[in-house]
């Protein structure tokens, strides 16, 4: 039975072989391109199939290569990142020249700009070393004022290329204060509170003296040391003491005095 099928197939293919030859040259070539049509798109996909592994070769780079140009990217990155933060650092240190420089000029005193380069963790809230020293004028006793010309200390000790700055609330640092109310107040700045430095003592007011929350407080000038006019802080609170002897009040101080870094030096 499978040799008949084999007789039929083979004789079925000279079949069409015979017949194919028979034919016209035009019917011959249009029956080539018919077949052709059929089996192209088969030989396009073969064609493609073989030129893929060459082309995935061409664009996937090695692991290292793809390694190291994801470091270079991630250091680009950092690179950016820091050029950024300078960038923002050196626009707030502008502006807050451009706010010093401006300051001088609206100020009726001589100064001079300083750096604070040293603070003793230990004495904190009480020194302060600044970049300024004996060559550049300075001497024991000048007053100190922050950036935004609030009172914060005086010099107390003067080198050749540094000075020490004595801040309000050392036990050392003795203001005279006026309050800028009706009766013109006027007592002495002393320690700082035990628990909230931004607060000192105002002692030695007059027993009846009319003392609110919120009056604004000024060097009086007649301690020798601090001119008249310089801010120092508000009124908080007062009270009687030494058996209504006098008035004493708490006196926030207008400088942040943890956060210093640049001073002026008011020179007489």
């Amino acid at each position: 039975m499978f040799k008949q099928k084999n007789y039929l197939a083979l004789g079925a293919v000279v079949f069409v072989a015979v017949l194919v030859l028979s034919l016209p040259t035009r019917a011959t070539s249009r029956l080539k391109l018919a077949v052709g049509s059929w089996f192209l798109p088969l030989f396009g996909l073969a064609g493609a199939a073989q030129q893929l592994p060459a082309d995935l070769a061409d664009s996937v780079l090695p692991r290292r290569e793809l390694l190291k140009q994801i470091d270079n990217l991630r250091r680009e990155n950092q690179q950016f990142k820091t050029q950024a933060v300078q960038t923002a650092a050196m626009a707030r240190e502008n502006d807050q020249l451009r706010a010093l420089f401006n300051w001088q000029k609206q100020s009726p005193w001589k100064l001079k700009l300083a750096n604070v380069v040293m603070r003793d963790p230990a004495n904190w809230w009480h020194t302060a070393q600044i970049d300024l020293g004996s060559r550049n004028g300075l001497t024991n006793n000048l007053a100190v004022l922050s950036p935004d010309g609030f009172l914060v200390g005086r010099i107390s000790s003067v080198g050749l290329t540094r000075s020490q700055i004595i801040l309000i609330g050392d036990p050392n640092c003795h203001v005279s204060a006026l309050v800028e109310n009706a009766a013109h107040d006027i007592g002495v700045l002393t320690v700082s509170g035990p628990l909230d430095t931004s607060l000192v003592q105002l002692t030695y007011l007059a027993s009846g003296a009319n003392l609110k929350s919120g009056q604004n407080v000024v060097t009086s000038g007649l301690g020798g040391v601090f001119p008249k006019g310089i801010p120092i802080g508000q009124i908080v609170d007062a009270r009687s003491v030494e058996y209504g002897l006098y008035t004493e009040a708490r006196v926030k101080l207008n400088a942040d005095l943890g956060s210093l870094e640049q001073v002026w030096v008011l020179f007489p």
